[in-house]
């Protein structure tokens, strides 16, 4: 699919809910009823091999799937920038649907986001619908506010970290995904930034250490213990819900429920996150991954 394409089904929703959902009702009436879900932090250790960082460890943390519009309150949102904020990153990564239904919400989203404090940089790839409701807009918004758009191409961290590479795939759904052009050049360790986990079909072949996205929202609508009742579009959304995922040469994959909501402004089972991760030289005595409510 090219930019801005849109499956018939999820077009004609889309529609449906530009014309009911008018003036933003739904999230200020699942907050009148009681829903304020808390965004929580999951934190993972990565390890790569060592020699690939020569300094102390590096922390990027990652939040998706803003969804900023009428099925998420803006509260949420201001929250999870808070939780950004507090866990220090050295490098800020966003994994897309920064909007639903309407691009207008990404004035006052980008710079609330470009205020994040992020000394290595700031990066982010577009997701589906941000490609479905104006992306030229949202990346003037996000680029003025500082962050940088990794479309199919990559960025080298600074010293004392230039032995990595952020490297930034177009969304599978909507975008155009190139992964070659993504990846040129990263000739260290490579950090994937992608929107769904679809986008692992465009990395076959490909080397890279670690891989982080979103999209499927951990189903939204789960059932207790987390399996989802129904996912984003997607051919590997279901087998990659939510969570953390060993994957061939020595990689891993972190899926994320996201933060925002889509079609019904509600989470069941599948509280808002953000992601957190230690990034260091592999150690017997490392943890793998805990979370922290």
């Amino acid at each position: 699919m090219g930019p801005g394409a849109q499956p018939g089904f999820w077009r004609w929703v889309d529609r449906l809910e530009r014309l009911i959902y008018r003036n933003g009702w739904p999230a200020r009436l699942a907050r009148r009823l009681g829903h304020r879900p808390v965004v929580r932090v999951a934190e993972h250790a990565i390890e790569l091999s060592r020699g690939v960082l020569e300094a102390r460890t590096l922390t990027v943390a990652f939040a998706s799937d803003f969804h900023a519009g009428p099925t998420t309150s803006p509260e949420l949102l201001r929250q999870a920038a808070g939780a950004l904020e507090a866990v220090r990153p050295d490098v800020l990564l966003l994994g897309g649907d920064f909007v639903s239904l309407d691009v207008g919400q990404i004035d006052w989203l980008a710079p609330l986001l470009g205020g994040i404090r992020a000394p290595l940089g700031r990066f982010a790839v577009l997701g589906n619908h941000d490609h479905w409701n104006g992306p030229d807009r949202i990346v003037r918004a996000l680029e003025a506010a500082g962050i940088e758009i990794l479309t199919n191409r990559n960025r080298r961290l600074a010293p004392p970290f230039q032995n990595v590479w952020i490297c930034g795939l177009d969304d599978f759904v909507s975008g155009m995904p190139d992964a070659r052009r993504a990846l040129a050049g990263a000739d260290g360790a490579r950090i994937v930034l992608m929107h769904a986990p679809g986008n692992l079909t465009n990395l076959e072949g490909e080397r890279f250490d670690l891989a982080l996205c979103g999209h499927t929202h951990g189903g939204q609508l789960a059932l207790p213990g987390g399996m989802p009742i129904t996912v984003a579009p997607g051919p590997l959304s279901r087998v990659y819900s939510r969570g953390r995922f060993p994957l061939p040469r020595g990689a891993t994959l972190l899926v994320s429920v996201g933060l925002g909501c889509s079609t019904v402004p509600l989470r069941i089972n599948s509280p808002p996150e953000i992601l957190l991760c230690r990034i260091g030289t592999r150690s017997p005595a490392a943890p793998q991954s805990r979370e922290k409510i």
